[in-house]
C-alpha cells in the first residue's frame, strides 16, 4: 500500500479537478461500447476525463502519458424475481415515474488505478491524497456528458398558459353538455372525444399513424371557425390540471387557467366527473409502452432472434429509428464496411484522433462500425443474466444493442435538427450522413466509401430549333415519382372505389381486409424517370424567345450501390401533404443498362451560348410561377429565383430538388455562363491567404468566386466540393457536355436488392422505421435493438430501396 501510495504522490501533478464545464464521460468508453457493467470495469482518465474500456485504456496511457484512473465497475445485484413493474406516469426514460427499463439494480465499486502496471487504491479512502479525493468525488457527482448528450429525457415540456386562454370567446347557443353519454356530432365516435370551449361542439379527436383514434372532426372543426381551444371529455376531474386542454393555432397542449370557468358556461360540474379517457401524453406512453413490433412489420410473425458479427442491433435513444435503420444498411455494404472495420481498426483510428475523440467522427464511426460488425455486443441478453442453461429462455432473447449516442452527437453537430429527440425523415438523414463522410474524407477521396453512392446524371433539353443543351449534376439517390395510372391492379381498384361509395352512402366504413391499394411495378417508376417531359417557358438561345422543351434525364454513371428514394409524399392542393397508399412490385433483379445518357450524339448542335451585347434580352428569367411556390414553402425568394434558373424553369418539383441539395452551399451569383464567372474581380490577397493554406491557385479562385469574396465561405465550399479542381462542372447549366467525372464509380447495369428502408405513419416525421437486409442468404429485420429472421420482407412497402451492383 506504501508503495502505491507513493507512486500516487509522485503522479498527482497529472490528477485535475474538473471544473463545472468539462465534460465528463463515467458510462460508455468513447472508442468502444463498453461501460461500467463489462466484465472489465470503466476506467476514466482523472486528466481529460474520457472513459476507456479495459482493453483500450493502455491505449489512451500510450497516446497521452495520463496514469491516474478512476475505475468503476457495476455488479449486479440478486433482486426477487416478484419484483412489482410501475407503470410510468411521465414521458421519460431512466427517471423517476418514467418508462421501467426492466434493468436489474447494479452495485456500484471505485478504485484509483495507475498505469502502466495497474497499481489498485481502493476508494473512498482517507489516506488518499486530498486532491484525488476531491478529483474523484467530483467525478462521481457531475452529471455524465453521455446523459447530457443523448437527450433521453423524454419528459414533456412544461404546459404553457395558451394566449388565447384569456379572453377566450364563448357563444351562448344553449348547449349544455352532459356528465356522460357523449358521442362525435359528426360521426359515431364515443372515444377521443373533444369539446371545443367557444361553442360547445363534441367532435373526435386526429386519426393516429395506426389508424386508430378518431376521425380528425375536431381538428376539422376549428379549421372552418377558427375556434381555437378544445378539452378532451374524460380527461376533467376535480384536479383540473390533469385536464387535456389542446389550442389549434399553437399547435399544443396548453393550461388554461379560466378552464372551470369555461366549462361551467356549458354547464359542466367539473368536480363531479371521473377520468374516463386517456390524455394526449398517457396516450403517447401507452402507444409507446405497447408498442408493437411484428404489428409494425411482419404481423403475427414468429421471428427467429439472431446474434454474432454483423447481427448487432441498435439501442433507440428516442425516435431515433430513422438513423438506426439507415446506418444498419449503410453497414452492410462493402465500402463502408471496408473502410471502417475491415481495414480500420480501433486503436490506429484512436491514435489519429484528436485527443477528444468523442467529437471525431472518423473515429466514432470506426467505433460504431466495429460496434454492429464484431458480433461483440451481439449476444443474448439472458445470457448476461447467468441464465445461460436455459435452452428455451436463450432461443426467445433478445439483445440489449448497443447506443449510439456519441455517434449521434458527432454526426448532428452540423445539423440541429438531428441532435433533437423528433422523428426525422431517413432519406434526409442518409443525404446529410453522406456529405459528411464525404467531407471528412476530402482529403483522400480514395478512402471515401461515400463515393460507392454517388453517380452523375444527365439531362438533355431539346428546342424546336432542333439544338440541344445538357445539364450535368451529382447525385447520391435516384427520387422515382409512382405512376399510379400504370398499376397493374386497375379491375380490383375499380371494384373497390365501388364499394367504398355504396357502404359510404349506407353510412358504413370499409374494413381494413376490404382495402385494395394500387400495385406499381418498379418497371414503371424507372420508366417514368427517364419518360420525356416538356419544359416550358424555356428560353432558347436559338430562337432567342421562350418556347416549349422537351427534357430527357439518364445516367452517366452506374454507382456500386444504387438507393432509389419512391416519392411517396407528395402535394395536394394547398400545399397539404399526403402519403400515397401504394405497393411497389420490386424485383430482386434491376436491370437499368437502357437508363445510361448518351452524350452528345453524331449530326447534334448545341444550343448556341448567350452574347454578353445582348444578356439584357437574352438573360433566362426565372418563372415565377415556380418562385412563388417556393417562396409559399418558407424559402428564400433569392435562392428560389436561382433554383428556377438553374433548372431552365422545368418545374417546382425540380428547383425544390435544386435547392434540397445546394442548402450548404455558399450564396453564390446565378451562372449565366462563364463569361459571367470571369468577370467576377477576385481579391488577390484572398486567393494568396488560401495558396497559404495548400489549396490550389484555380480552385481558389474558383471558390472565392462561389462565395463571394468571402475567405471562411470559399474555404467551406472547398471542402465540400473535393471534386472541384476536374474541369467538369457537375453542378451548373451547360451547352457542352462534359466527359464523365473520373472520381465516379462505374460499371455494368444490373442490380440487386440488398436492403430496404421502410416507414410506417402519415409523415416521415412521424411513425416508426425499419430496415430489412439480405445476408448470408436470407432476409433479416433490424426493428432498432432487435434483430432476426424476416419471415415476410415488406418489399412492396420500401421507402428506400438499396441495390447493390453485380459484377459482370
Amino acid at each position: 500500500m506504501s508503495n502505491a501510495m507513493e507512486l500516487l504522490r509522485l503522479n498527482l501533478s497529472r490528477v485535475r479537478i474538473p471544473e463545472p464545464t468539462n465534460r465528463i464521460y463515467k458510462q460508455e468508453c468513447c472508442i468502444s461500447f463498453e461501460t461500467p457493467k463489462s466484465e472489465g470495469g470503466l476506467f476514466i482518465d482523472m486528466n481529460t476525463f474520457l472513459a476507456f474500456g479495459k482493453d483500450c485504456v493502455g491505449w489512451n496511457y500510450e497516446k497521452t502519458g495520463n496514469p491516474v484512473y478512476l475505475h468503476i465497475k457495476q455488479i449486479k445485484k440478486q433482486v426477487g424475481e416478484d419484483r412489482p413493474l410501475k407503470k410510468p406516469t411521465l414521458l421519460a426514460i431512466g427517471v423517476d415515474g418514467g418508462f421501467d427499463t426492466h434493468e436489474p439494480e447494479f452495485e456500484e465499486t471505485h478504485n484509483i488505478v495507475i498505469l502502466p502496471d495497474y497499481v489498485t487504491l481502493p476508494f473512498p479512502s482517507v489516506e488518499l491524497p486530498e486532491k484525488v479525493r476531491l478529483a474523484v468525488d467530483a467525478v462521481l457527482m457531475a452529471e455524465g456528458a453521455e446523459r447530457k448528450e443523448q437527450i433521453t429525457a423524454w419528459t414533456a415540456d412544461k404546459k404553457q398558459i395558451s394566449q388565447y386562454a384569456m379572453n377566450l370567446e364563448q357563444i351562448k347557443n344553449g348547449v349544455t353538455v352532459p356528465p356522460s353519454g357523449w358521442k362525435c356530432s359528426k360521426c359515431d365516435k364515443t372515444e377521443n372525444l373533444w369539446l371545443n370551449l367557444t361553442d360547445g361542439m363534441i367532435l373526435c379527436g386526429r386519426r393516429n399513424w395506426d389508424g386508430t383514434g378518431g376521425n380528425n372532426h375536431a381538428i376539422e372543426h376549428y379549421k372552418e371557425t377558427g375556434y381555437p381551444l378544445a378539452v378532451k371529455l374524460g380527461t376533467i376531474t376535480a384536479d383540473l390540471e390533469g385536464a387535456d386542454v389542446f389550442s389549434y393555432p399553437e399547435d399544443e397542449s396548453i393550461e388554461d387557467p379560466l378552464l372551470a370557468q369555461h366549462l361551467g358556461f356549458f354547464g359542466i360540474d367539473f368536480s363531479s366527473l371521473q377520468k374516463t379517457e386517456m390524455t394526449t401524453a398517457e396516450r403517447e406512453l401507452d402507444q409507446n409502452t405497447n408498442f408493437d413490433w411484428n404489428r409494425i412489420q411482419e404481423s403475427g410473425k414468429e421471428v427467429e432472434p439472431l446474434y454474432g458479427p454483423g447481427y448487432t442491433g441498435l439501442i433507440n435513444l428516442g425516435n431515433s429509428c430513422y438513423m438506426a435503420s439507415t446506418m444498419q444498411v449503410v453497414f452492410s455494404t462493402r465500402s463502408f464496411c471496408a473502410r471502417y472495420y475491415l481495414n480500420q481498426d480501433l486503436r490506429k483510428a484512436f491514435e489519429t484522433a484528436p485527443a477528444d475523440p468523442t467529437v471525431d467522427l472518423n473515429m466514432q464511426l470506426t467505433k460504431l462500425a466495429h460496434g454492429l460488425l464484431s458480433g461483440r455486443y451481439s449476444i443474448p441478453a439472458i445470457q448476461k443474466d447467468d441464465i445461460a442453461n436455459d435452452a428455451t429462455s436463450i432461443s426467445k432473447a433478445k439483445q440489449e444493442g448497443i447506443p449510439p449516442r456519441m455517434f449521434k452527437a458527432v454526426i448532428a453537430a452540423s445539423h440541429p435538427e438531428f441532435s433533437t429527440m423528433r422523428q426525422q425523415d431517413a432519406l434526409e438523414f442518409f443525404l446529410h450522413f453522406l456529405e459528411q463522410v464525404e467531407r471528412v474524407n476530402a482529403g483522400n477521396p480514395a478512402l471515401d466509401p461515400s463515393q460507392s453512392f454517388k453517380f452523375g446524371i444527365e439531362e438533355r433539353i431539346s428546342c424546336p430549333s432542333g439544338k440541344v443543351a445538357y445539364n450535368r449534376r451529382v447525385d447520391y439517390i435516384l427520387s422515382l415519382n409512382i405512376p399510379l395510372e400504370q398499376a397493374t391492379n386497375k379491375e380490383q381498384l375499380e371494384a373497390f372505389a365501388k364499394l367504398k361509395e355504396e357502404k359510404t352512402s349506407e353510412g358504413k366504413e370499409v374494413s381494413s381486409d376490404e382495402i385494395v391499394r394500387p400495385r406499381v411495378p418498379l418497371v414503371a417508376c424507372l420508366a417514368n424517370y427517364s419518360a420525356p417531359e416538356e419544359v416550358h417557358d424555356f428560353y432558347s438561345t436559338a430562337l432567342k424567345a421562350k418556347t416549349t422543351a422537351i427534357k430527357t434525364a439518364g445516367l452517366i454513371s452506374f454507382p456500386d450501390y444504387l438507393v432509389l428514394h419512391m416519392r411517396k409524399f407528395v402535394m395536394e392542393a394547398g400545399w397539404v401533404p399526403k402519403k400515397l397508399d401504394v405497393y411497389i412490385d420490386v424485383p430482386n433483379i434491376i436491370d437499368i443498362s437502357h437508363m445510361r445518357s448518351k452524350g452528345l450524339q453524331p449530326g447534334e448542335e448545341l444550343l448556341p451560348d448567350a452574347v454578353a451585347e445582348d444578356e439584357g434580352s437574352q438573360r433566362l428569367m426565372a418563372n415565377e410561377d415556380i418562385v412563388c411556390q417556393l417562396v409559399s414553402m418558407g424559402f428564400n425568394q433569392l435562392h428560389c429565383q436561382k433554383a428556377a434558373i438553374n433548372t431552365s424553369n422545368v418545374g417546382v418539383e425540380e428547383a425544390m430538388n435544386w435547392l434540397l441539395s445546394h442548402m450548404d452551399d455558399p450564396d453564390a451569383p446565378i451562372s449565366q455562363g462563364s463569361k459571367n464567372d470571369d468577370d467576377i474581380f477576385v481579391d488577390a490577397s484572398k486567393v494568396d491567404t488560401l495558396l497559404s493554406f495548400g489549396f490550389q491557385e484555380e480552385i481558389a479562385r474558383k471558390a472565392l468566386k462561389a462565395s463571394g469574396g468571402d475567405i471562411e465561405k470559399a474555404t467551406d465550399w472547398i471542402f465540400s466540393h473535393p471534386t472541384a479542381s476536374t474541369s467538369a462542372d457537375m453542378d451548373s447549366m451547360s451547352t457542352s457536355p462534359p466527359g464523365v467525372d473520373a472520381a465516379l464509380a462505374d460499371g455494368g447495369g444490373r442490380y440487386r436488392l440488398i436492403g430496404i428502408v421502410s416507414h410506417i405513419g402519415t409523415s416521415t416525421l412521424c411513425g416508426h422505421y425499419v430496415a430489412h437486409i439480405y445476408k448470408e442468404g436470407r432476409w433479416v429485420i433490424f426493428n432498432d435493438d432487435k434483430v432476426g429472421v424476416s419471415v415476410d420482407p415488406p418489399k412492396d412497402m420500401g421507402y428506400l430501396y438499396f441495390f447493390e451492383r453485380l459484377d459482370d
